[in-house]
This record gives structure tokens, sequence and C-alpha cells, in this order.
């Protein structure tokens, strides 16, 4: 409807702080609700798919198929119940993500962002948290895995605009995680030969509790 076209367009261009990072931590619920409803559940590729182990194309066309994607990829997020998700875990080979994430004080982040870069950190701010992580994408298995409590990513939004995202402790573990995906990277692939085996384990016994694309 009109009215609801209007609002998303304003969810689009999110606020910035005097930092210049952007403010995804008002309107959660109305901006996720928004995307969601909008936007169609599609089945989670796993680990062995080829779209996951490659880099992304990046993202040229800031367009109505890619806000359209934007949507799918929220409505499948919330039925895997999951805190981010990045394009090719539901098959599409774009530098995309979202993310609806808590950090370690428990205020919500809501955001997309396309083409992300970390930051590469000062070595003053590399204090490393090792907390066990987990993938939609290979579904029922955990690890423990060390990782920066504190992350950047620069970006756009998915009217091409230049953004810059900020999070830390748990959100900074998302949006660590997700920006590796879009470069052909799980979690997996940072553990030992020993723990990724123990995570591939995990995954072969335990069943998913939402739609996943079998691997032939």
């Amino acid at each position: 409807m009109a009215q609801q076209e209007t609002d998303q367009q304003g969810f689009d261009a999110l606020p910035v702080d005097d930092e210049g990072f952007v403010v995804d931590t008002e309107q959660c619920e109305e901006r996720e609700q928004a995307y969601r409803e909008r936007g169609t559940s599609r089945p989670i590729t796993v680990v062995g798919n080829p779209v996951l182990h490659k880099e992304c194309k990046d993202v040229t066309a800031f367009d109505d198929d890619l806000a359209r994607l934007v949507d799918d990829m929220f409505a499948s997020q919330r039925t895997a119940e999951g805190v981010g998700l990045a394009a090719n875990q539901i098959g599409v080979d774009l530098k995309v993500f979202v993310y609806d994430c808590p950090d370690d004080e428990g205020v919500r982040h809501v955001g997309v962002v396309c083409n992300p870069v970390l930051e590469e950190l000062p070595a003053d701010r590399r204090n490393l948290d090792d907390s066990n992580e987990g993938c939609l994408s290979v579904p029922t298995a955990y690890a423990s895995l060390a990782r920066p409590d504190y992350a950047v990513v620069r970006g756009q939004d998915v009217k091409g605009n230049p953004i810059k995202v900020r999070g830390t402790g748990y959100f900074a573990r998302c949006l660590q995680h997700e920006t590796d995906h879009l470069y052909g990277y799980l979690y997996i692939d940072r553990l030992s030969k020993r723990d990724r085996k123990d995570a591939l384990q995990q995954m072969a016994e335990g069943t998913p509790r939402y739609p996943v694309v079998a691997n032939d």
C-alpha cells in the first residue's frame, strides 16, 4: 500500500550518529516487520553448496529486485530464527546481508549491508572473545571460535548510499560472520581440523528446525 511504501523508503535510509555510524537501534520491530511481511521465506543452503564456498558478486543494481531480495532475506531469517543472514545462504550470489541481532547489552540492531568490507582493527581494539558460534548453513552445530569483540563494517544500504556499522560483543561476531559468508567463508573454515570435523558430525546427527536445500 502507499503508506507502507512511504514508510519503507524512510526505513531504508537510517540516520547516522555524530561519528557517521548508522543508528540501527530505533524502530527495530517496525522495520523488521515491514521487510519480512512483504517477503517470502526461502530454504537455507547448507555447507557443501557451491554458492557458499566462493566470493559473491558485488551489488551493482540498487533496484526493486534487490529490495525484494532483502524482504525475502528478512522473512527467511525469521523462519530460521537467526540473527543474521547472507544472500548466498538462500542461494543468491550477491554481497548483501541482513541482521536482527542484540549486542551484549541486550540492545537490538536491525539493518542491511551491501558490499560489506570489514575494517582492520588497531592492536588495542583486538580483544578476542572465545564464545560459541553457530550458523544457519551448518544447522544444529556449534563450536567455540575466537573473534574480536568489536567490529566495523563499511558498505552500502539498499539505495546504494555509503554506510558504516559498528558492533560489540555478540553483534560484532554477527557482523564478522555474515561478512565472511559473502567472501566464501563459513565459520567452520576458521576452526581446527578436529573442531571442524566435530561440527560437521553435530550437523550430521541433528535435524534442522527450518527448511534447507539438500545437497546432491
